[in-house]
């Protein structure tokens, strides 16, 4: 029997005080009294990582070995250290189940019985409650603290000040860091200089060598940007400055989107104050520097409307995969790699050699190639073909689809060689009946797992239905393509293509077609789940 063991601690507290190895050693006493041999179990661990979410290493290894057949049996010691949401405990065990694999509670044993299965979902119930009851506590606590003055809303400090080591969340413990509170006064004085703008500031502090916070040579005009805008430097401390929101954009389309979040400034009428600290700079001085910053963000270059760019922002490198921006050069307009304009926009060492590409021919190429699509919706069409055989299926599907074929043929081999080896006289035949009888169970167990992704592969396929949804969508749009203005042909691009890919004489236009008139109201851009693989 293969036996694996699943443990969970979700602070580092909890690590620090050896609770992971508490619940190891009750497995290891379960294991014994089952007979089973501790040596033999297969160990996966999350130190560190809340319950809340279904994102952990040591949980994605599991899952990917059941899914492959691998074990007949999982230990865990309580419900919630598989998952402390309801939701989240019965889609794992049905998981874990469907891939033939026997959940155990250690603490909680479990049946099929009903009364079993009503106690597992109070107890589950009664372990989202107390998840979301202390998660509420601690935010009123930590707002409580704010308000009083006596705690930090950082717990790093930022650049040019120090925390006390003892005390690090006391805001009477923050001094100043030298020489990196002298580096700060001098970017806010060098900011406010006549013509200095952050792209100067950035070339300035490379000069004289001043290294980022992470050590960096060159400094990220958005670095700067956050620095100059932090009330810190000018001595006061906020809490509540920003919030979490989703990501609506990437640095580069052609990459992974990496991180779904990130962060918005709230309204200054909403920040706490939390108490003062040295200041590096003075409070009129910080408020010169925001004027300023509200100024140049008032110009800056995407801001200008005297040139019209039909795919401004939808412009792609294929040499670099970095995205192409808008600009005007001797009267002549031009999509230009980011990677040529230097490390400090580029966050590269080397510049690329693309060429500059002419805005007038790539939006004329680009423009009569999406009105030959939707005039000729039979591309469309073959594109949804080959979805319905298979080709477009999501990675994830695919993957699950071969381990689980992988997994049906290695049991059916070990089937053949348990009846050669039992025809070889290699073991009688009470232990081939056993034998068998534990490979059949896991057999069957693929089977139904082999047949529910199968089931999902046609949910994928069923796509003829969305044909006649794509060609009226075509029809409607062609009857205003020759009258077009400049705005309704950007709204149509924005709406249509995903991405131009310019490589040298290549041009690559991946286009996204609305399958329903709710899906005509989102970029497709913003659909973030699409982008979590991309290439």
């Amino acid at each position: 029997m293969n036996i694996a063991a699943y443990v969970r601690v979700s602070g580092q507290r909890q690590v620090q005080t050896q609770t992971i190895e508490q619940q190891l050693e009750r497995l290891q006493i379960y294991c014994q009294c089952k007979n089973w041999f501790w040596e033999d179990v297969q160990i996966f661990r999350d130190d560190g990582y809340s319950g809340a979410s279904l994102k952990r290493p040591g949980l994605d290894r599991l899952r990917d070995q059941v899914g492959r057949a691998i074990f007949d049996r999982v230990l865990i010691t309580a419900p919630d250290r598989l998952a402390r949401k309801y939701v989240h405990q019965v889609l794992l065990v049905e998981e874990l189940e469907r891939g033939g694999c026997q959940v155990e509670f250690v603490e909680h044993p479990m049946s099929q019985d009903p009364h079993d299965q009503l106690l597992l979902q109070i107890r589950g119930a009664v372990a989202e409650y107390e998840r979301t009851l202390i998660a509420e506590r601690m935010r009123r606590g930590r707002l409580q603290k704010f308000r009083a003055g006596t705690m930090l809303p950082w717990s790093r400090p930022p650049y040019g000040y120090r925390l006390d080591p003892d005390h690090p969340r006391d805001p009477s413990g923050v001094r100043l860091q030298e020489p990196e509170a002298i580096h700060v006064a001098e970017i806010f004085a060098y900011y406010l200089e006549e013509g200095h703008g952050l792209e100067q500031l950035a070339k300035h502090l490379h000069q004289l060598g001043i290294p980022t916070p992470n050590g960096k040579s060159y400094w990220s005009l958005t670095t700067l940007r956050d620095m100059l805008r932090n009330p810190v430097y000018a001595g006061t401390v906020y809490a509540g400055r920003e919030r979490v929101v989703a990501k609506h954009r990437r640095f580069s389309p052609l990459q992974p989107i990496g991180r779904r979040s990130s962060t918005q400034e709230t309204p200054s009428q909403e920040w706490i104050v939390v108490g003062q600290v040295p200041a590096i700079v003075s409070q009129e001085q910080f408020d010169w520097v925001q004027a300023k910053l509200a100024d140049n963000l008032h110009f800056a270059r995407r801001n200008n409307t005297s040139h019209q760019y039909l795919l401004r922002a939808l412009v792609s490198c294929g040499l670099c995969h970095l995205s192409c921006l808008a600009r005007t050069s001797s009267g002549h307009a031009y999509y230009v790699c980011r990677g040529k304009q230097g490390p400090i926009r580029s966050r590269r060492e080397e510049c690329c050699h693309a060429r500059f590409i002419p805005v007038e021919q790539l939006d004329t190429l680009v423009w009569q190639d999406l009105c030959e699509v939707l005039q000729h919706p039979v591309v469309i069409e073959q594109a949804l073909q080959r979805a319905q055989a298979g080709a477009w299926l999501p990675q994830e599907l695919q993957a699950r689809r071969t381990q689980v074929r992988k997994a049906r043929n290695t049991l059916c081999g070990q089937l053949e060689r348990l009846t050669e080896a039992y025809l070889a006289d290699a073991f009688p035949l009470g232990e081939y009946k056993r034998r068998r009888q534990d490979v059949e169970q896991r057999l069957v167990a693929v089977e139904m797992q082999a047949s529910q992704i199968e089931a999902s592969v046609q949910q994928h396929m069923e796509l003829a239905s969305i044909t006649g949804s794509i060609n009226e969508f075509c029809q409607r749009m062609n009857r205003g393509l020759s009258q077009a203005t400049f705005e309704q042909k950007r709204q149509l691009v924005e709406l249509l293509v995903d991405r131009v890919v310019v490589t040298m004489d290549e041009v690559e236009i991946r286009y996204v077609i609305p399958t329903s008139p709710r899906n005509e109201q989102v970029r497709f851009c913003h659909l973030l789940t699409d982008y979590s693989g991309a290439e």
